[in-house]
């Protein structure tokens, strides 16, 4: 039977107060993409608001271009999905065997304390199913709880963007919060590698990636948890 996989886009586009634009980053959409497309997965994509996901122009930039990137910006079918996401409020967990959450800073505003996001992660946790998160949408697992009421990433192995690396894109006075202390103070084992080497480490149903060069590996985890 195919697998499905959900993918979780930002709708969020405003960089704080700066007039810049953000989103999701290009190359943390389109790795996990095509890993999971050319695995034969079906994937389906989501967002807040639905319709088109924002791509943080920055992540468009010739330095950050990977394969993944070049082959998306030729992909019409890619294209169109982006454009047309369907809301988190209308999607099931029961329909999908995983969900993966690109980052970008978009996901710091809106996925953080979305309640819609939170209860369609803790459905797919609660069923046994796995979730990833890459880079900045490590923040969609903030508040996510077990039925307990403890927070699930409390005593887990966790990565994500981190605050040397949120110190070197000169962020650090702009992001809502940083990452890599919300996610300590939550009480996760935060583990990272060194800035922009890919790094990906699996608690469980739970599977994060550390910064863009880490997208290809977390994909790479949920496909395998998958087949598990």
């Amino acid at each position: 039977m195919t697998k499905k996989v959900l993918m979780v886009l930002t709708s969020h586009s405003e960089l704080g107060n700066t007039g810049n634009k953000t989103g999701f980053w290009v190359e943390e959409f389109a790795s996990p993409y095509y890993t999971f497309i050319d695995a034969g997965v079906e994937v389906t994509l989501a967002s807040p608001l639905g319709g088109q996901a924002p791509i943080d122009p920055s992540s468009q930039l010739d330095d950050f271009k990977t394969p993944a990137t070049d082959r998306f910006e030729t992909d019409n079918i890619a294209q169109d999905k982006i454009a047309n996401t369907q809301k988190i409020s209308a999607v099931n967990a029961s329909d999908f065997d995983g969900v993966f959450y690109p980052g970008g800073h978009g996901p710091l505003w809106d996925l953080t304390e979305n309640k819609t996001s939170i209860a369609l992660i803790e459905a797919f946790l609660n069923s046994g199913k796995a979730v990833a998160a890459v880079c900045h949408a490590s923040a969609a697992l903030l508040n996510i709880k077990s039925s307990s009421g403890d927070y699930i990433i409390n005593g887990k192995a966790i990565t994500g963007f981190s605050n040397t690396e949120e110190e070197a894109v000169q962020l650090t006075n702009v992001v809502p919060f940083l990452l890599e202390d919300e996610l300590a103070k939550r009480g996760a084992d935060y583990q990272k590698a060194e800035d922009w080497h890919a790094f990906a480490v699996q608690d469980g149903l739970v599977i994060t990636g550390q910064n863009p060069a880490s997208s290809e590996l977390t994909a790479q985890k949920l496909l395998t948890q998958l087949s598990s």
